[in-house]
């Protein structure tokens, strides 16, 4: 529990408390945290909600809702800040750790490559395309070119399904082929195509697809 004396209050134990616990001590209210849980029905959609929501929520109002929007921010930074730090890829947990925190928020759909060297060290990850909720084009040419220049030997392909559902389209099954059989061309391996989703990711090389 959080302890306090005076103005000062101890952090050491907040990885106790539970979700409405914390939103309690941000927002000043457990009323009101209560009902933000109750409304979201998660964190993750409690960070998806717009200003003008929260302020409607338990009578949060616009400072409220701006205090829990910058913390919101700040730990989404965190995420961001901690997937940069992964310089090898040796799963695709670690695929998921490094491009989900900036995935797995979005209403519509992105579609990144990670090209990597021999040893699975990253050299870049470029952002290929952007769409709507249901889907995004991408060129497979444009893939390898950019492989190609980076003189990587490796790659796996990103993206997201807004929906939430994780199970992939004829369409991304037939994206994944076509970009499997560019990459040999040039003796570039296509590791994994990993979509990331709310309710689960789904890998293609996990799945005996690749």
């Amino acid at each position: 529990m959080l302890h306090q004396t005076g103005d000062v209050i101890d952090l050491r134990g907040a990885s106790a408390l539970s979700d409405e616990d914390l939103l309690a001590l941000l927002v000043g209210s457990a009323s009101t945290a209560h009902a933000l849980l109750e409304e979201a029905g998660s964190l993750a959609a409690l960070a998806r909600m717009t200003p003008s929501r929260l302020r409607m929520v338990g009578g949060m109002g616009r400072t409220k809702a701006h205090t829990l929007l910058v913390a919101m921010e700040l730990g989404r930074r965190v995420a961001v800040a901690e997937e940069n730090a992964v310089e090898v890829i040796t799963s695709s947990e670690d695929v998921a750790r490094m491009m989900a925190p900036m995935l797995e928020q979005l209403e519509h759909e992105e579609c990144w490559a990670i090209y990597l060297t021999s040893s699975n060290r990253v050299i870049e990850r470029y952002k290929l395309s952007q769409g709507g909720v249901t889907g995004t084009v991408v060129d497979y040419k444009l893939v390898v070119k950019r492989a190609l220049e980076l003189l990587s030997t490796r790659l796996i392909l990103v993206h997201n399904h807004p929906s939430g559902a994780a199970s992939p389209s004829e369409e991304d099954r037939r994206l994944t082929r076509r970009l499997k059989e560019a990459c040999a061309l040039f003796d570039i391996r296509l590791l994994d195509h990993l979509i990331l989703a709310r309710e689960g990711n789904f890998s293609f090389k996990a799945e005996g697809l690749l």
